[in-house]
């Protein structure tokens, strides 16, 4: 059956972006791929294309480790598309290597891991949330983790004490409560926002550079998360949070209604963006 649906996914040049996107690219939906290696980008969509005999992918460039690149990158896709259908934010870094255990920051100064695992898919979900819901019914797709850890707001860069599986689990957090805050100012009927766990030390660069084996397989996250993208089952399901297909509660921090209203407050400041309508 042929999916009319136009899909952006971030992180598609490797592991479960890339494997999603060619289980999407099977069946017909429009892809729009984001990278940050023009390289592996453009060998990711002629892959697509050439195997499955599809149009080629769309593809958009950009570092999330800079919110002015971002914000081109929702531009990029705004004018690469008129209609979005499904963003799925699911670029980012681990705990560990291949990108360091040691504390660094991004262009803007921002500690890295909050800054390209959950600042950067904030941003780009607020400059694409006007697309989206002219697309209705939409959904929004976080791709998070069972790995979270509290966030502490009166040290929110993690100058003290830090280690990167802190910051890691910080940061994924930090994701699923601002879906769920999300969720709370869009009606399910247009716009869903939900977060997932999609499975445990998946085969992926970064869980094999660092952690060296792996629990679960490639399928297993790709099916979960393909669940949320595409399921029936969840077509009106909002502000929940699954491990891969199971819908399961997050650390509590997530239901306290003042912090995520505070992460919302702050993140909306480091990003110098207006509150959404």
């Amino acid at each position: 059956m042929t999916d009319p649906r136009t899909i952006f996914i971030t992180g598609a040049t490797d592991g479960l972006g890339r494997a999603l996107a060619h289980r999407l690219a099977t069946e017909g939906a429009t892809l729009i791929l984001h990278g940050r290696d023009p390289n592996k980008l453009d060998r990711t969509a002629e892959a697509i294309r050439e195997a499955y005999g599809v149009p080629r992918p769309r593809t958009v460039l950009a570092d999330l480790a800079e919110l002015a690149q971002v914000r081109r990158l929702a531009t990029d896709v705004r004018e690469t598309t008129d209609r979005l259908d499904v963003f799925v934010s699911n670029a980012g870094i681990g705990g560990g290597e291949p990108d360091g255990r040691t504390r660094r920051t991004s262009a803007d100064g921002h500690e890295l891991r909050f800054a390209v695992n959950y600042l950067a898919g904030f941003l780009l979900t607020l400059e694409l949330l006007p697309l989206l819901r002219r697309s209705a019914p939409a959904r929004i797709v976080n791709v998070a983790s069972i790995g979270q850890h509290p966030i502490d707001f009166d040290d929110l860069m993690i100058e003290r004490d830090y280690s990167g599986m802190r910051a890691y689990g910080q940061s994924k957090l930090a994701q699923i409560m601002s879906g769920l805050e999300l969720a709370t100012r869009l009606s399910a009927a247009q716009v869903t926002v939900n977060s997932l766990h999609p499975a445990t030390y998946m085969p992926t660069k970064m869980v094999l550079q660092e952690i060296g084996y792996t629990i679960d397989t490639l399928d297993e996250g790709v099916t979960a998360t393909h669940r949320l993208v595409s399921g029936a089952d969840v077509a009106t399901t909002t502000g929940r949070f699954f491990d891969r297909t199971r819908e399961t509660k997050a650390n509590p921090q997530a239901y306290d209604a003042a912090a995520r209203a505070e992460l919302w407050r702050r993140s909306l400041q480091l990003v110098d963006h207006a509150d959404i309508d």
